[in-house]
């Protein structure tokens, strides 16, 4: 089993990947960091930036408000979150979010970190001052159908954001 490395990494050293998806992730611990035991990224995103809902089979996921505010489903409850909420989706729970301030600012924390290969298929590398790139929900389906960790459950559960 593979364990755990020290890691002291400025914000600059972090690798940024524009998540087709929406947003940009900062990877600031990868599973091969974590000894495969969790997955920690900074997504920053726009309003109405929404995700369709979805599921993480073997994965728990908590989602750490820095700025801004998102409106979640997990299962069958739904509230709006702003800074300093979090949010707990146990795996296998259905959930989706939508982003309903100009700017939202999240921690995503994933553990086991067995969900990484998907988000790194369905991404691509961006520089400090990168570019933005085009929302690309069928790239991520795709991603999510040959590496698993996520599985789309259908559109976005939400009428209005």
């Amino acid at each position: 089993m593979p364990t755990a490395v020290p890691i002291i990494r400025t914000e600059n050293e972090a690798e940024r990947r524009w998540f087709f998806g929406g947003g940009v992730h900062t990877w600031l611990v990868g599973a091969q960091d974590s000894g495969g035991a969790f997955i920690l990224f900074e997504d920053v995103m726009t309003r109405d930036k929404m995700t369709p809902l979805h599921c993480h089979p073997d994965v728990d996921e908590t989602v750490y408000v820095l700025e801004g505010e998102i409106r979640i489903r997990i299962g069958d409850s739904e509230r709006v979150v702003g800074r300093g909420g979090v949010t707990l989706a146990p795996r296998g729970t259905p959930h989706a979010f939508v982003v309903t301030s100009d700017v939202a600012r999240v921690l995503t924390w994933q553990s086991p970190g067995t969900a990484e290969h998907f988000y790194r298929a369905a991404s691509e590398a961006i520089g400090v001052d990168g570019e933005h790139g085009d929302v690309d929900f069928a790239r991520v389906r795709a991603s999510a159908a040959e590496h698993g960790g996520t599985e789309i459950l259908g559109p976005p559960p939400f009428i209005s954001a």
